[in-house]
């Protein structure tokens, strides 16, 4: 992990303007910005990501979310952020954002020299250039393995390390973000994971992305979340839940998501942005987001 001093040194850097980060291209295609989150069309992109972010623009996604960094490598699909900033430039694409691991274990990371590279807790300050670099405006915690989440006072502690990634990513002009599942949502002595993560955290320096699905599953009302914190959910991820006994993930506008109520609800929310994400699909994932980028187009935008 670095030491204060270097994290001081990469401060200085950003105010001065050596890391200047790229302008953000104008988009290839006209219209509405609509956002994909990149694991939807993870094994694509493991193996041909140029050939993938090509199909994924031609679709007419024009904004981006990236899944991984933090694989011990960090980097963004095994390109460093200029290389890969010139084949978002390439495809009218913009990444604005990125998802990355706590590090307190190594579900989803890998360790390099006794830490887990390029996640919160690891390396952090090389991950806030690293995306400094690519010109992306949010980090987000992606999700919290089952050693990760524990009872009230580890999300606290946890609140407290979100803080203090949220003040280094603030000093490089980008927003850190919680990504939620449903698991937070979970009662623990009359008080969820979520709660303890929204009251003990800056809501300047930590904001929500939203993931509907998820909460909407956990039984809570995203609107309702929203009248209550307005403001905190600059981010949404947009995917649908079927109407079956196993409320199984399905193409946005196919299942039981109100999202024109919560649409509705954006600016309360303070929603900036959203991704498309369907974590399975039932066949190619590239006809799921083309289903789903239709329905947005003809009823959200």
């Amino acid at each position: 992990m670095h030491t204060r001093r270097s994290f001081l040194k990469t401060s200085a850097l950003y105010s001065a303007g050596i890391l200047a980060a790229p302008a953000i291209p104008s988009f290839l295609s006209a219209g509405p910005v609509i956002g994909l989150q990149l694991y939807t069309v993870r094994d694509f992109m493991a193996k041909d990501p140029k050939g993938t972010l090509a199909k994924v623009a031609q679709i007419g996604y024009n904004s981006l979310e990236g899944a991984t960094y933090n694989d011990g490598k960090e980097n963004f699909y095994g390109m460093d952020p200029k290389t890969f900033a010139g084949v978002l430039k390439n495809n009218g694409l913009v990444m604005r954002s990125c998802h990355y691991r706590l590090g307190e274990d190594s579900s989803g990371a890998t360790l390099t020299n006794g830490e887990y590279k390029g996640t919160i807790l690891h390396d952090w300050d090389k991950a806030v250039a690293d995306a400094h670099s690519l010109g992306l405006q949010y980090m987000i915690c992606a999700w919290l393995s089952p050693k990760e989440r524990g009872g009230l006072d580890h999300y606290k502690k946890m609140a407290a390390e979100f803080n203090v990634a949220g003040e280094k990513c603030k000093k490089a002009g980008i927003q850190f973000c919680h990504h939620n599942h449903d698991f937070e949502f979970d009662p623990q002595s009359g008080k969820s994971g979520y709660e303890v993560l929204l009251s003990e955290t800056d809501p300047q320096l930590v904001k929500m992305e939203l993931d509907l699905y998820w909460a909407t599953k956990a039984g809570k009302d995203p609107v309702k979340l929203f009248d209550a914190h307005p403001g905190r959910f600059p981010l949404w991820h947009l995917k649908d839940m079927d109407n079956t006994p196993k409320h199984s993930f399905t193409e946005v506008g196919s299942g039981t998501v109100d999202f024109k109520r919560i649409f509705a609800a954006k600016a309360k929310a303070g929603m900036k942005y959203f991704f498309v994400e369907q974590d399975q699909c039932p066949g190619s994932p590239f006809d799921s987001i083309t289903k789903s980028i239709t329905y947005i187009r003809q009823n959200l935008v």
